[in-house]
């Protein structure tokens, strides 16, 4: 029985780090701005077309990571700077519009440059070779993209709690006026935000696009949607919640693609019952029910607001 949900569970683990890293992005932007970044999920996209032209281009792979982060950490800063500053004061409908707009500026601009053919990313030596673990065969990448996250958000949180730009970020994501007025540099901080939840994006394309490896302009859609879902499920604007939320969501998913085979095997069901078709169905529905229970999500803080 364990034999046969044990390739599943590591896959689940692996996609849930992807999805965490994504995640991070959405519930930074939210902490300070109040803001979903609906463009978020195509700058993740953005990176992996980035890769794949790079790597095209001739440039050695030990060059083309680092640069694909730094490009794709400046899409990030490019967006804020162009698509949401200049809306600072506009009302949060405007923003969101804005946000929806970028979104399909970027899948619009990847359509034409790629002719909508999908592109084939490239092997990257070690994450892309095979291991063998107990009785599940599987890439390393699905090893490497758990203890990656772990380091990366607990670097993260390192950054949030003991630095001066994190503690600037703290005090912005809790009161933004008051925060101004004590002299805070509003749009410096929300610029750093950006870039850093640009860049983890960028991670997780490369973690991501590695057991996945073609790429086309609505790549980061359904990912991008996945890790919203995750940042409310364990309370957006906590970066520990969307955390946990996205490895809860990756598992539940990739073992309920699983479902049929395992029941199967363990003599619990005579054929194929069709769970797989609901795989992606259950991270929306998880939503609905989250929102319904605790609306804050699992570690989400309940807003008080002023009168």
């Amino acid at each position: 029985m364990f034999s046969t949900v044990l390739p599943y569970l590591l896959s689940g683990i692996s996609v849930g780090g992807q999805y965490a890293l994504i995640a991070i992005g959405y519930t930074m932007v939210y902490g300070i701005l109040r803001l979903i970044n609906f463009a978020h999920g195509d700058v993740f996209m953005v990176a992996g077309i980035v890769m794949v032209y790079i790597t095209a281009s001739g440039v050695p792979l030990y060059l083309s990571i680092p640069l694909v982060l730094i490009i794709t950490a400046a899409v990030g800063f490019g967006i804020e700077r162009v698509a949401y500053k200049p809306l600072r004061s506009a009302p949060r409908m405007s923003i969101m519009i804005s946000a929806i707009g970028v979104s399909y500026t970027l899948q619009n601009l990847v359509l034409y440059i790629t002719g909508g053919l999908n592109q084939f990313y490239p092997s990257i030596p070690f994450i892309s070779d095979t291991v063998t673990i107990g009785t599940a065969s599987t890439r390393m990448v699905t090893l490497v993209t758990p203890v990656l996250t772990l380091l990366l958000v607990v670097a993260l949180v390192l950054l949030i709690n003991h630095t001066k730009i994190g503690m600037a970020m703290r005090a912005v994501s809790k009161d933004f006026e008051t925060s101004r007025l004590m002299g805070i540099k509003i749009d410096h901080v929300i610029t750093v935000t950006f870039v850093i939840g640009s860049f983890l994006a960028g991670v997780g394309s490369i973690l991501y696009f590695t057991n996945y490896s073609t790429v086309i302009q609505t790549s980061g859609s359904m990912p991008g949607l996945k890790a919203f879902v995750a940042a409310v499920f364990g309370g957006i604007g906590s970066v520990p919640g969307a955390v946990v939320g996205a490895f809860i969501i990756g598992i539940c998913e990739n073992l309920l693609k699983g479902l049929d085979t395992i029941l199967v095997k363990a003599g619990l069901a005579k054929s194929m019952l069709g769970f797989t078709t609901f795989s992606d169905a259950f991270t929306f529905a998880l939503l609905i029910i989250i929102l319904i229970v605790k609306p804050t999500g699992l570690f989400g803080e309940k807003q008080t607001e002023k009168v």
